[in-house]
């Protein structure tokens, strides 16, 4: 299986290329050249990676030169935190084609489900004891706009991500157009079985973001002054390691093809060309039984988890998704 059918037929390949984190035009730039040539067409980017640019510049290149028509490409993108309240989709929505030089993009998630302060030319409001300013959210009400930006053309699919399982449901009760597609962390370690579990029932996609495990994200954390755990990399799982040798494969290459045959898409995010070209190369060989059950023991649940949002304003929030943690 190399793609997924989302509602309406469009199919999203399951491996595609995350870019957090990647702000250099010309290194950014490179990794999508090698994404391409390595056969991918699914490529990840938000409003708050502040890179659309960057993509919707790489992009607008392959399809001038002819190497690629548009309806070949699966480009997803975000709504920011500033922008989830009714008054604010369009308009984040407007700025992301116009950076992506798109006439629309193929799924537009919500990011995340607490709505952060907008003040023009911010991506975050902090007070002077540093606590986030955050604004009462609606999710029925930003979701029937996302549902609008469907209807206008703009968006093909529209989706959810970092929500959880109570959250979704309250808008499958509301929504006309049910979410195409839930994009959360998810990786051996924090396997999200509960979660994955729902979406599957109700007929909803599932991205796995850092299914890696994502490295970086302890360091970006603790660089900004964000709360973090150190966690063994999963790369160096002797667990993995000893199936990665037994396929010949990297522990990468065994960690997709674990989210693979759990039925997920991954976006695993890296600029290196080798990396690149090897995380789709997943799609030669399969995962028996016995692998599959030695990594599905691997999961450590919520201690697993490395992508976890805990500043101070944010956690004390009502739509905090995983207030659970917390007690």
């Amino acid at each position: 299986m190399k793609s997924i059918e989302l509602p309406g037929g469009s199919q999203m390949p399951v491996i595609g290329l995350g870019t957090w984190q990647a702000k250099d035009a010309k290194l950014l730039g490179s990794a999508m050249e090698a994404a391409f040539e390595a056969g991918y067409r699914h490529f990840d980017t938000a409003f708050a990676y502040k890179n659309e640019d960057i993509v919707g510049k790489v992009i607008a290149g392959w399809i001038e030169k002819g190497l690629v028509e548009r309806k070949d490409l699966f480009i997803t993108t975000k709504l920011p935190m500033i922008g989830v309240h009714p008054d604010r989709v369009e308009l984040f929505l407007n700025k992301s084609l116009k950076s992506l030089r798109l006439e629309y993009v193929d799924l537009y998630l919500i990011h995340f489900p607490v709505c952060f302060k907008y003040e023009e030319g911010k991506d975050i409001v902090v007070d002077e004891k540093g606590v986030v300013q955050t604004e009462p959210t609606d999710h029925i009400a930003v979701w029937r706009k996302m549902e609008e930006m469907v209807n206008s053309g703009k968006v093909k699919h529209i989706g959810i991500s970092n929500f959880n399982r109570h959250q979704i449901a309250r808008i499958l009760d509301n929504a006309k157009i049910k979410p195409a597609n839930l994009q959360v962390e998810i990786h051996p370690y924090f396997q999200n079985n509960e979660l994955v579990d729902f979406c599957k029932e109700k007929g909803i996609s599932v991205v796995a973001y850092s299914p890696l495990g994502s490295p970086g994200t302890n360091i970006f954390l603790k660089q900004s002054g964000l709360p973090s755990r150190d966690l063994p990399r999963l790369l160096d799982d002797e667990t993995i390691l000893s199936i990665a040798k037994k396929h010949s494969k990297s522990p990468a290459q065994i960690m997709l093809r674990f989210a693979l045959q759990r039925g997920l898409a991954a976006i695993p995010k890296s600029i290196t060309a080798s990396r690149i070209k090897e995380n789709i190369d997943v799609f030669d060989f399969e995962l028996d039984e016995s692998d599959m059950n030695k990594l599905k023991k691997l999961d450590k649940g919520n201690e697993g988890r490395v992508c976890a949002l805990r500043s101070k304003g944010v956690i004390d929030h009502p739509e905090f998704p995983n207030r659970n943690e917390l007690d």
